[in-house]
């Protein structure tokens, strides 16, 4: 798999980025700050070639980037990945976005044989068991499948932002994703909570159920609860674990 970018150097907003992808993430992202969300989004479209993706989870960024990349016209695909154990809730809205947006998004699933084997071994909890177990579940029923979602991928959009948790504090614009080949972008980066909400709020965009009762970061049903008062949006992912809880979706070591 290759990635496509623009002949070095690209023409972008007075930016001639690096040939190296590393060079040019960190040129891009760079040259993001202070822009608005719409420039972003255009500014790495003419910059780099290939397909893009997003990623949704149905949580307030991905609905803003819906938005967003719509109304610019991106050529991004929109994917999720239904993991067989999201809240109904979680679903209802992704049965509202593609009724607003007028477009199908497509589902990645986990591989039949894996996850049987996963229950046969661990049963239905069997996750909170260890982190190793956790882990186990979140590979089968999270990494492999956006892995095959982003096979071909020159560009994966994401709803990340530094204002998530501690793990989460040194999100950039973009990255190079060297395991994966592929630029990481991640257009949020600098909006905070209230921001984000302003924008939907304003656009009137669909939004989980889930998010007024205690819910800011929705995954997994078994592995998600309500967070307490003065816990980060991310304190009620796996909460039984403590130090740095990711899936393994955007670990650091494989951002």
């Amino acid at each position: 798999m290759s990635t496509q970018t623009a002949p070095c150097p690209g023409p972008t907003l007075r930016l001639a980025p690096p040939c190296d992808p590393v060079e040019r993430a960190a040129a891009l992202s760079d040259a993001m700050a202070g822009l608005s969300l719409r420039d972003r989004i255009a500014l790495i479209e003419r910059t780099i070639e290939g397909r893009f993706v997003l990623t949704m989870g149905f949580g307030l960024e991905g609905q803003v980037l819906a938005h967003a990349l719509a109304g610019a016209d991106s050529r991004a695909e929109w994917v999720t990945i239904d993991t067989g154990r999201l809240f109904p809730e979680t679903l209802d809205v992704w049965a509202a976005t593609e009724a607003r947006f007028g477009r199908k998004i497509a589902a990645v699933m986990p591989r039949a044989a894996d996850a049987q084997a996963l229950v046969a071994r661990d049963g239905a909890y069997g996750m909170r068991g260890s982190v190793a177990a956790r882990e186990d579940c979140c590979h089968i029923r999270k990494v492999e499948p956006l892995a095959r979602a982003l096979e071909g991928t020159a560009v994966w959009i994401t709803g990340l932002r530094a204002g998530q948790s501690a793990a989460r504090s040194a999100t950039r614009f973009v990255t190079w994703n060297a395991r994966r080949n592929l630029f990481k972008f991640s257009p949020l980066a600098d909006w905070d909570k209230v921001r984000v909400e302003a924008y939907i709020g304003l656009h009137d965009l669909p939004c989980n159920a889930l998010h007024d009762r205690g819910f800011p970061s929705i995954g997994c049903a078994p592995c998600t609860r309500a967070v307490k008062l003065g816990e980060d949006e991310r304190a009620g992912r796996w909460w039984w674990e403590s130090g740095d809880k990711e899936c393994g979706l955007h670990r650091r070591a494989a951002a």
